[in-house]
């Protein structure tokens, strides 16, 4: 038995079952039969402590059987940056995609609990701690607004450290992109967003989706928040309470509405969301803003190759590269509408404004190089550009 657990084995007993058959319990320390362990939703059966689930368990626990529809599985992340630290970012990803067999650290898709249709994500923590970089931005971002056109509600389970640091801007530009699409979903489409908060759920993600749910639960035990407890304890220069950022706190203080134990988590969405079938004024249809024709694949490995060679060059004409960004003037402002101008100055800097059009999907602009003038042109369009 002492061959079988070893530590890497117990960070998450549900990564591997070949890497060994039993696990222990980092709260109690109870030896656990991983077989037993999975029938039990990955709680304890000792303490009922709520241990750490792939997200493949997650889609097993939650939706009908067979149900299952993922979208958008291949999109997998670029190297905007190059950045390096004492491992390159692009091995970082490639030891993860082997480890979890995903591209990226979220899925998204469509699925039935209890019969009832609703857009589905949910992230992996095991896939470098769930960070949220321009992969995960945009398939949340696509998710939102294909649940928006169908009129689906919404269900996003969330586990992450935050914003993935070594796609920097690129990261933290996902958070005000989803937000803009979950308030056209729940505001203009009045239609459902149920967020699920699991441990770990903190940074970028806390302070984006993860705390804009119509409805928020969360796992019992779970950690929720921005910045560490010693970051915030160094900081205010006082101690913080014992339960600090757990479920319980943020429950008791309003932050989440419900602290559901995970083996009940399937009957109560199916309770709400039955409830939300009687619900008037939902508004589903037409996103009043945004890309009407997206990237094509062909496009879209056609860039990334550019990059990966070097090709961008300051000058050059990307417009037939950049034509998908075709948008809608539908209630845009005067002041929308106005032209702006802007000269990047350095290679770099063109390469730069390629590689944001590609991390962006959610854009109402278009975007072109004028090989004339060798300027960078930003501007909205009066009519969308067919592809």
């Amino acid at each position: 038995m002492s061959k079988q657990i070893k530590s890497t084995d117990t960070k998450n007993p549900s990564l591997d079952a070949s890497k060994g058959l039993w696990t222990r319990c980092d709260q109690c320390g109870e030896i656990l039969y991983i077989k037993h362990l999975r029938e039990s939703y990955f709680v304890c059966l000792n303490c009922h402590k709520h241990l750490p689930a792939m997200s493949e368990d997650r889609l097993d626990f939650l939706l009908d059987e067979n149900s299952w529809q993922p979208m958008d599985a291949g999109l997998t992340a670029c190297d905007p940056l190059e950045f390096t630290d004492y491992i390159a970012y692009k091995d970082r990803v490639t030891d993860a995609q082997e480890c979890t067999g995903l591209q990226d650290a979220i899925q998204t898709g469509t699925g039935l609990i209890e019969g009832i249709p609703v857009a589905f994500g949910v992230m992996e923590f095991a896939f470098m701690g769930g960070s949220m970089g321009s992969v995960v931005g945009e398939k949340i971002t696509r998710l939102i607004e294909y649940a928006t056109r169908q009129g689906l509600p919404l269900v996003l389970v969330c586990a992450s450290g935050g914003a993935r640091m070594q796609e920097g801007i690129f990261s933290l530009m996902q958070m005000a992109k989803i937000s803009a699409a979950l308030q056209v979903h729940q505001d203009a489409a009045k239609l459902l967003y149920i967020a699920i908060l699991t441990s770990p759920t903190t940074g970028g993600v806390t302070a984006s989706f993860g705390m804009l749910g119509d409805l928020i639960i969360a796992e019992p035990k779970a950690l929720i928040g921005f910045a560490g407890r010693r970051v915030i304890e160094q900081t205010l220069q006082e101690q913080l309470p014992e339960n600090f950022q757990t479920a319980e706190y943020l429950l008791k203080h309003g932050l989440v509405d419900l602290v559901v134990p995970r083996p009940l988590l399937k009957q109560a969405l199916a309770e709400m969301l039955t409830f939300y079938q009687e619900a008037p004024l939902r508004k589903p249809g037409k996103i009043p803003h945004g890309v009407i024709n997206p990237m094509s694949k062909d496009q879209a490995n056609e860039l990334a190759s550019n990059w990966t060679k070097g090709n961008l060059k300051q000058g050059s004409n990307l417009e037939n590269v950049l034509n998908f960004l075709a948008v809608s003037e539908t209630e845009k402002s005067e002041t929308d509408k106005q032209f702006l101008e802007m000269t990047p100055g350095t290679y770099y800097a063109d390469r730069l404004f390629a590689r944001l059009v590609n991390c962006a999907s959610t854009s109402t602009s278009s975007w072109w190089i004028n090989s004339d003038d060798n300027k960078v042109n930003f501007t909205h369009s009066k009519n969308p550009i067919s592809t």
